[in-house]
């Protein structure tokens, strides 16, 4: 009589075959959407990089990348400024002056986007001045106070002209709490917008330009 064979219960079952990280080959990427994808995380990736350099290390960190469409992005540790002044352009070996040191592109460039920056926060604090404004004189322009008798009481015995009156109130107060809400609404998107176009860095001194 012929025995079953054993059965190997301690035998791994067969794991899935994957390709597994497959390498990415270095060259253009054709595609603008993709671009832009792929340079957002590889930046957040030198980011990353960056801070653990300066956390594990405590190296001092700059640099200054430029996305496909033009826009700069920057990042120093303690801060761009230091590490552009002290490791690149005072450099005694370089023995640059002043002059150099304040017309040298990379000043340039970081001068730019500086000043880009001083002029999204100060456009942004204009337009909220002004909704603030308008806001204002809209809430002027609402009736202060309004009779008692508007409020209270019947209006079953009241004249064709009082009623035309309250008519007349009751609109312009309709009128202004409208235009009241639709300026608050503005208000609130263009806030919003404002926060999605803000671009987002890490710790330390990243800054980047509008």
């Amino acid at each position: 009589m012929e025995a079953n064979p054993t059965t190997n219960h301690n035998q791994k079952p067969n794991k899935k075959q994957t390709k597994g990280k497959q390498k990415i080959e270095m060259k253009m990427i054709r595609d603008e959407n993709d671009r832009l994808t792929t340079f957002s995380k590889r930046k957040s990736g030198i980011y990353k990089k960056a801070n653990e350099l300066v956390t594990l290390c405590g190296g001092e960190v700059g640099f200054i990348t430029f996305s496909p469409s033009g826009k700069p992005f920057s990042y120093g540790n303690p801060s761009i400024d230091s590490v552009i002044a002290e490791r690149l352009l005072l450099d005694q070996t370089t023995k640059l002056t002043m002059t150099d040191v304040t017309t040298h592109p990379i000043m340039e460039v970081h001068r730019e986007m500086r000043i880009n920056n001083l002029n999204q926060k100060y456009n942004n604090l204009y337009s909220h001045m002004e909704v603030e404004k308008e806001r204002q004189q809209s809430l002027q322009k609402m009736p202060t106070e309004a009779p008692d008798e508007l409020w209270e009481g019947s209006i079953e015995g009241l004249s064709l002209e009082e009623l035309k009156q309250r008519q007349r109130f009751l609109e312009e107060l309709h009128a202004n709490i409208s235009n009241h809400v639709k300026e608050r609404m503005s208000r609130s998107w263009n806030i919003f917008n404002n926060k999605n176009n803000n671009i987002s860095t890490p710790a330390a001194t990243p800054r980047s330009s509008s």
